[in-house]
């Protein structure tokens, strides 16, 4: 059973794939399909908010239809599947959607299972993760609710979006302790991946004074990879050492690890040499390698920017120059560079803004102020004026 293809289909109705799609539209291309079975539209890099009480739940959704461009043919189904040799994308209807070029924004799975006994705590006995709607006001109230004991703060090895979000949690559920003045009583950990806080050393070094100015004790190229809830213990790796040690808990933010969605591994889109199965495209024009009437970009695309919104941001531009280029048979004339920004809560009232790209220097955006610091003013821009940006000109093609 087929629907009736479409010159440009855009799986995913995300961050990515509503800006792709307004731009299309701004550009005049009349012939685009959104693959989205969602009826809700996330904001999620306001969750870390939400979890430090900061912001409201409800200011993070919109309605799909609320945010889809107009003229845009809206597929209210979820993609299977991808044959890039006869162009065509499976739904789970058993239906399939034909196209002239495709644009892979399905988002990212997270792997809940991969962490042993994880998914049956979570929401409950002080366990909590910002990476879920659903749970984000659970890290606030498990929060308030501790006066003293251990909080721990994970982040797994391999990209996630928003590399930063473990860590602005641990921050911002920090400074709220140290305003109560309870600070004193919680031994906090920190579990990292990496060998660093950041790959950036200029940011990291103001990260590494956050940390021992709260306190932290940060556990490096380590990550969890049990939990024994009713012990009230997290087990974890060192993956230098290849060894395991148990940590107690009174309450723990756990982030999960992430790959591309299962459904994208299994197709030929997918990046032979990762086993995480993400779309293999050129870091810098967003075609596939080997089927060029493909592109890809967000979460679910094998640049190895990090992942996050403000890197769609920039992507998006260059992709849809891209994708026109080829409409048109000509060779990319766009280039991507790696930007990616990372707004890190280093308090219930300042931000560092992390901006970079592929050669992990800070690249710093906004003219006259030095975002290399820890900023209060940056505070505000990430609770009112990154959200505006997004829902009223970054969803609609204007930035």
């Amino acid at each position: 059973m087929a629907n009736t293809g479409h010159r440009i289909v855009i799986v995913g109705g995300g961050s990515a794939g509503i800006t792709v799609a307004a731009r299309l539209r701004r550009k005049g291309q009349q012939d685009v399909a959104v693959i989205e079975p969602a009826a809700t539209h996330y904001y999620q890099p306001l969750w870390t908010l939400v979890g430090g009480g900061r912001a409201p739940i409800e200011a993070t959704a919109r309605p799909e239809s609320t945010v889809m461009p107009k003229g845009v043919t809206w597929i209210r189904q979820a993609a299977v599947g991808v044959d890039p040799e006869a162009r065509t994308v499976a739904l789970d209807d058993g239906s399939t959607v034909e196209y002239d070029k495709l644009v892979m924004c399905p988002g990212i799975q997270l792997d809940w299972e991969k962490i042993t006994g994880l998914r049956q705590t979570l929401g409950r006995d002080g366990v909590s993760s910002n990476y879920l709607y659903e749970l984000a006001p659970a890290t606030w109230r498990f929060i308030r609710e501790l006066r003293s004991g251990t909080a721990v703060f994970t982040m797994p090895s391999g990209p996630i979006k928003c590399a930063g979000a473990p860590q602005k949690i641990a921050y911002l559920a920090a400074d709220y302790w140290r305003e109560q003045g309870v600070l004193d009583k919680i031994d906090i950990h920190l579990v990292l991946p990496t060998p660093g806080m950041f790959g950036v050393k200029v940011f990291a070094d103001v990260l590494e004074q956050t940390a021992r100015r709260y306190g932290i004790t940060v556990h490096f190229q380590s990550e969890a990879v049990a939990v024994n809830a009713d012990a009230r213990e997290v087990t974890l790796a060192d993956n230098v050492a290849g060894t395991t040690s148990t940590l107690g808990y009174d309450l723990m933010h756990m982030v999960p690890p992430q790959s591309a969605p299962d459904w994208v591994k299994k197709t030929p889109l997918a990046d032979p040499a990762n086993a995480a199965g993400y779309v293999e495209v050129d870091k810098h024009t967003l075609r596939h390698v080997r089927y060029p009437d493909v592109f890809a970009l967000g979460d679910a695309g094998s640049t190895p920017n990090s992942k996050t919104a403000a890197a769609v941001r920039k992507q998006a531009p260059v992709l849809v120059a891209n994708l026109l280029d080829a409409v048109a048979g000509r060779p990319p004339s766009a280039s991507y560079n790696g930007y990616a920004s990372c707004p890190l809560t280093l308090s219930r009232h300042t931000l560092l803004l992390a901006e970079f790209d592929y050669s992990m220097q800070a690249t710093p955006s906004i003219p006259f102020i030095d975002t290399t610091k820890e900023r209060r003013d940056m505070g505000y821009f990430k609770r009112y004026g990154l959200p505006a940006l997004y829902w009223h000109a970054m969803l609609r093609g204007l930035a």
